[in-house]
């Protein structure tokens, strides 16, 4: 039986050993690629940080400027320039719709605080109009208000009215439980009293 088993596996032909190489020699070009890309992508980060740091420190030197607009770019380059901005001491802000159009604005810390207090007060300005909101909400509330509503309402007096003496209880737990108890007594004889009665 072992010479049977031992003659099948002689008699077979063997893996091919050109495939493996082959696909050796793919897999290292891959990661030969995926690494030149990856320092291409670092190199070309470096020399964006470098780029922006020169502009950033250009645009401290001009006392002329108090801010300034940076053209759209992308959320990496964003990010940088937003690092480089806070390590020089500056505040930038993004703005934009969505991520095709959103670029970085810089401002020197004088003229970020002065620009805030400018954008807050004309945000204040439109959120505080002088129409009534009534007017505004009249299809949803109706013309009616509440308040005339309100006046017209009476209590009814079989729902709610009980006098704030009948509400306070006076009796200690002990009286009540007796009294509950007694209460079921009397209910449980008046029941035997019916079923005797009624057979």
């Amino acid at each position: 039986m072992a010479d049977l088993l031992g003659s099948i596996l002689n008699s077979m032909e063997k893996p091919p050993t050109v495939g493996d190489k082959e696909s050796r020699r793919k897999a290292r070009e891959q990661a030969a690629r995926l690494k030149k890309m990856e320092e291409d992508e670092r190199r070309k980060k470096a020399e964006f940080r470098k780029k922006m740091e020169k502009e950033v420190s250009e645009f401290i030197q001009d006392s002329s400027q108090q801010k300034r607009k940076y053209n759209p770019m992308g959320k990496i380059e964003r990010s940088i320039l937003h690092d480089v901005a806070e390590v020089a001491g500056l505040t930038s802000f993004s703005f934009g719709e969505d991520e095709e159009s959103r670029y970085v604005m810089l401002f020197k810390k004088e003229q970020a605080a002065l620009e805030e207090t400018a954008s807050s007060q004309t945000k204040k300005a439109e959120t505080c109009p002088n129409s009534n909101y009534r007017d505004k909400y009249s299809h949803l509330i109706g013309t009616s208000a509440a308040k005339d509503a309100a006046h017209t309402l009476e209590a009814n007096s079989a729902y709610g009215c009980v006098p704030v003496a009948n509400k306070r209880d006076t009796r200690s737990i002990e009286e009540a439980m007796n009294e509950i108890r007694a209460k079921k007594r009397q209910k449980q004889e008046d029941d035997s009293g019916a079923h005797s009665s009624s057979s």
